[in-house]
Formats: structure tokens, sequence, C-alpha cells
């Protein structure tokens, strides 16, 4: 696990704390575009005076080897040694592509995590997973390594418009689904929006480091969480490849996971009522994700590309009722197309 995962306001500080230490030679700050304007003036009174900001362009289609490439270039060009830090302030495309670009520079430098969306503070940040994505798969290429911290203030969720925010809830309502049916009941009735994050950060956080601490490099039960991804990843890449057409990680993930929840029904896991309760809070949330009934198939196709799969199998996450996930579920394409087709036909 992390050295340290701090949630609330005492996050920056112990940022401050960490970055002082004489064992670190020099700070790196990656960001893009949006987190560069928004977020960096909040983080920038915890930084030390010559730390050296590398920049990348924001949005999932960045999340690449040549993004690698640009901040390699500077960690090289400024001489940063193996005792260099790299501060990752983003979302999860920065979370993840920074980690995994720390991990490989001279095989291996610290970084710590300063996720500014709901998704990467609840999700991304925190697990030790590193990746970028390659040839239009999600997270193709990529390493499990640890940062030194996360540090999560969750007065960086007030930079997020809320289509960014609800992107986030989605990964919090996977979490309900696969381990905690009373906190699903409770949340579903009350709706999404919230005056304080805290609470749910720091419970979902806390979940995925239990999980995590159990299967640290998902040859089990870490495969929980990813419910609602197998089809999610499938359908984020399909958009991802037709510019304009684009969804956000936690709007496909809310539509995989009506996908699969529909998928546990069809394998005698879930019941109706059960999937009609899911459908109903998650349609609430989130917009249909719109695409016509013959793509389906390009679609299923590419969860033959999801990391969990065994040869031609797909293994899937679904759910044994609510609260109570199941992971190597083996699924077919045709089953995750008509999945798809179940989805489509669903009322907007």
């Amino acid at each position: 696990m992390e050295n340290s995962v701090i949630i609330g306001s005492e996050a920056l500080p112990a940022l401050t704390a960490l970055l002082a230490s004489p064992a670190v030679s020099r700070v790196f700050v990656l960001a893009d575009g949006n987190t560069a304007r928004q977020c960096l003036p909040l983080l920038r009174p915890h930084l030390p005076a010559d730390y050296k900001l590398i920049e990348i362009p924001a949005g999932e289609e960045y999340k690449t080897l040549a993004s690698c490439d640009t901040v390699w270039c500077v960690l090289t060009e400024e001489r940063a040694d193996r005792h260099a830090v790299l501060v990752n302030l983003g979302g999860g495309v920065v979370t993840d592509l920074g980690g995994f670009a720390a991990a490989l520079y001279k095989r291996g430098i610290r970084f710590v995590q300063v996720p500014t969306t709901l998704l990467a503070q609840v999700d991304a940040s925190v697990g030790g997973k590193t990746g970028v994505d390659f040839q239009g798969f999600k997270n193709q290429l990529g390493v499990f390594q640890e940062p030194a911290g996360v540090f999560i203030d969750p007065q960086f969720l007030l930079t997020l418009d809320p289509r960014q925010l609800k992107s986030g809830y989605a990964e919090v309502v996977k979490h309900w689904l696969i381990a905690d049916a009373e906190a699903f009941d409770t949340n579903r009735r009350l709706g999404w929006l919230t005056d304080d994050w805290t609470p749910i950060i720091r419970e979902s956080v806390a979940l995925k480091q239990r999980i995590v601490a159990a299967d640290p490099f998902e040859t089990g039960l870490r495969k929980l969480l990813n419910f609602g991804h197998t089809v999610g990843h499938a359908l984020e890449s399909y958009l991802l490849l037709q510019p304009g057409r684009e969804a956000l990680h936690g709007e496909a993930v809310a539509a995989g996971i009506v996908c699969e929840s529909w998928l546990s029904v069809q394998h005698g896991l879930l019941t109706a009522e059960e999937l009609d309760k899911i459908e109903t809070f998650v349609f609430s949330v989130f917009a249909k994700i719109s695409f016509v009934s013959m793509e389906t198939e390009a679609i299923a196709e590419l969860a033959l590309q999801d990391k969990k799969n065994s040869g031609a199998t797909i293994n899937c996450t679904l759910l044994q009722g609510i609260g109570r996930g199941v992971f190597n579920q083996p699924v077919t394409v045709a089953e995750i197309a008509e999945s798809l087709r179940y989805y489509h036909r669903l009322p907007s």
C-alpha cells in the first residue's frame, strides 16, 4: 500500500513536509492545461520555490507515450536524478500517466498523487495502478507502482464542472454495488449532490484500500473493482477513436454498470427487481450514451482486449446481489453485444 493517503485540509501541509525532506533533490509538478490554470494556484504555497512545472494537454486522447516523452524530456533536460519527486496534479489521466512516467524514468523515481477530480480522489490515485492508452485501448501499457503518498484535498472539487463531478461519482456507485448494499440503498434515495464530499471520499478510499491490500497485483479479489469496466472500457475506447463522440470515463462506466448488471441477471446472479433499482438510480444521474445498434458488435469486440481475460475468455465482474460483486465470470462477445443492445433499447 501507499506510504500514506491523507484526506482533508491536512493533506497539502503533509505534502509540504514530505517535499521538504533532505532526501528530495528536486520537485517536478506534472499538470495538464486545466489543472495548471485552476489547481496549481491552490498547490503552489505548498511547493518549494524552485519546483519545475511540466505541462501536458488535457484530455484522455493525450494519455499516450508521446505525453510520457514530454515528461521524460523535461526530467532529462533538467538533469533530474533518482532522488527527484514528481507531483502529479490532476485527474485520472495525469495520475495514471505521471505514475507510469516516474516508474520508468531511471528505473523509477518517487511520485506523489494530488488528485483534483472526484474520479481520481476515490479511485484512480489510490492502489498503485499506472499506465497509458495504446493504439486506442485503455491502459494497455502500465505497471503497478505505489506512490510515496496520496494527498486528497476536496477543495479541488470546486474547480470541476458538474459533468466531471458526475464522472467520478460513477466510481463511488461502483464501490457501493460491489461491497456496500446499505450505502447504495441510502444514497439512491438522497441523490448525488452533496455539500461535503469528504465522508464519501473517505469511505470509497477505505473500501478500495482494503481490497488492494488483500490483492495488490489483481490476481483475485481486486478484480471486483473492475465492475462496470469490461463494457465501460470497450465503449469508452470505441468512442475515443471518433472525434466529437468521446465519453468521459465515468460516463462509460455508468453505462457499463447497467450492461453488466443486466448480464448478472442473465447469469442468474441478480434479480430483475435489483436491476431495476440500479437502472433507476444510474439514469437519475447519468444521461444515456448514444450509439446505434449496428455498432454493438464492434464495441463488444473491444472487450477482448480487457486485461482480465484469459485467452478468448472474457472474465467479467458481475453482481451476486446488490453489494456483493463476484469476479472471473466468463462472458462471451455475443453476450456483451446483447447487453449493449439492451442498454440501447432503454428509454432515454
